[in-house]
């Protein structure tokens, strides 16, 4: 029976990240999984909005459920920080009603109301549902690729909302990474943010984190990281260019979406994977590939 879901992009996967989208259409594509554009959407509400204007973050994260519950639909996003802010806001329209009457009195005059029947799932999580027929489809086995996986904080936490992994010992989509012959290596910094958020606040110390979380990666023999957020992407595929430990030694590892190197393994074309958009050189792993 074919899954089909909304799609929630969100707004970085668009305008920053193309190979993430690209790669997980065609993904979705060979597992037979229906994704719908999701029309209408605004921004997700983030989560940082939510430690400023709670009702406000409420309303807006409310309005998209309800977008996809008037067209009978659950709700898929491939982005972390949109899984989090959407799911949590699911969870608290859910259980306490005073909200829940808050956020329909705002979304009345929209047409719209939220009345808690919509799932919201990360992609990863349809995929680890679907891991025996990934399983099925590999024809290219990524020998030699050893994956510093980084599952990124709204993915896992909180663990009584999220509902997905272990959030101390996360192995859901290392296990989806190993199904691809790779191996998913331990590294100390795994669990720790990758430091996105502080970009805009305090770049230097975003850096610093991104730094001893690639010392980390290194030390543990990884080359490439992993990750299935936009927003830790930022940080793993765009501020790690040029990074250095303070030796002088560079950090550089190729970093990956988790749905291109899936794609890669199961055959999929290498022009929707989209690996010549990635900005740290892939140099190091092109043979693993073939590109």
């Amino acid at each position: 029976m074919t899954q089909s879901y909304e799609v929630f992009l969100g707004c970085a996967i668009p305008s920053r990240f193309n190979n993430y989208e690209s790669s997980m259409r065609a993904v979705a594509k060979e597992l037979g999984v229906k994704l719908i554009d999701f029309e209408g959407a605004s921004c997700c509400g983030t989560v940082v909005l939510k430690s400023i204007d709670e009702n406000s973050w409420l309303s807006m994260s409310g309005r998209n459920i309800a977008l996809a519950e008037k067209r009978g639909h659950d709700i898929v996003t491939p982005c972390n920080g949109c899984f989090g802010s959407l799911k949590d806001t699911n969870h608290v329209l859910h259980e306490y009603e005073d909200y829940r009457k808050k956020v329909n009195a705002a979304l009345k005059p929209l047409g719209l109301e939220y009345t808690g029947k919509v799932k919201i799932r990360h992609f990863v999580e349809v995929l680890y549902e679907l891991k025996d027929e990934i399983e099925k489809k590999i024809v290219k086995r990524l020998d030699g690729l050893r994956v510093a996986f980084h599952p990124g904080c709204h993915l896992i936490r909180p663990s009584n909302v999220a509902g997905f992994d272990d959030p101390e010992l996360p192995s859901k989509v290392d296990e989806l990474i190993e199904l691809t012959g790779a191996k998913s290596v331990h590294w100390d910094m795994k669990l720790r943010c990758c430091g996105s958020p502080l970009l805009i606040a305090s770049e230097d110390v975003a850096v610093k984190i991104l730094q001893e979380k690639m010392i980390s990666a290194n030390g543990a023999g990884a080359n490439c990281v992993v990750t299935n957020c936009p927003a830790c992407h930022t940080q793993f595929d765009i501020q790690q260019l040029g990074l250095k430990d303070d030796e002088g030694n560079s950090l550089e590892l190729p970093a990956l979406f988790v749905t291109q190197i899936l794609g890669a393994a199961m055959g999929i074309d290498l022009e929707p994977l989209g690996f010549e958009l990635n900005r740290v050189s892939l140099d190091p792993i092109n043979d693993i590939f073939g590109l």
